[in-house]
């Protein structure tokens, strides 16, 4: 989980590797709708995200299932938004990738042929509730190399096994 440029989908597709699991990059079932709004350069709203948010704990429930687990790369920016994906399956842990206001902005500057522009920038800092004390997961600085990262999530992971 985190904002926009943490790099989600980049240590999300890593570690589903490193553990040998699915990887779901949550971005590829937002509503064109919702994909449309914010190539339009606005935020969406907990309304927008809903059906979203339901489409991603259909595939966690869907996973866990089949007793094989997975990873998401998912901005799951609010507490509200995690409880949907814990009520899929009370066992989820987060890894938060927390990143500094000025990193985010170089990284999503930088991007090419993705549908949320830079400007957006702001509504996820503005919505972003960090893992809680009652929320399992791991905070780590995204500033990290994603290697890095990916080896401290999969020991955290394991240790919970």
């Amino acid at each position: 989980m985190g904002v926009s440029g943490s790099g989600k989908s980049t240590v999300g597709l890593l570690l589903a590797q490193r553990l040998g699991v699915p990887f779901l990059e949550a971005d590829d079932v937002h509503p064109a709708a919702n994909r449309a709004k914010m190539a339009a350069g606005h935020p969406l709203d907990d309304e927008d995200r809903r059906p979203w948010l339901l489409s991603v704990a259909e595939w966690i429930r869907e996973a866990t299932d089949a007793g094989q687990g997975g990873v998401v790369a998912c901005s799951a920016l609010k507490h509200a938004y995690r409880d949907v994906f814990r009520g899929a399956d009370a066992g989820v842990w987060f890894l938060y990738l927390a990143l500094d206001r000025a990193a985010a902005d170089r990284r999503v500057a930088g991007r090419v042929d993705h549908f949320m522009p830079a400007r957006l920038v702001d509504s996820q800092y503005a919505a972003l509730e960090p893992l809680r004390s009652d929320e399992s997961g791991l905070t780590v600085d995204a500033v990290a190399d994603p290697q890095t990262i990916v080896d401290q999530a999969a020991r955290a992971v394991r240790a919970r096994r």
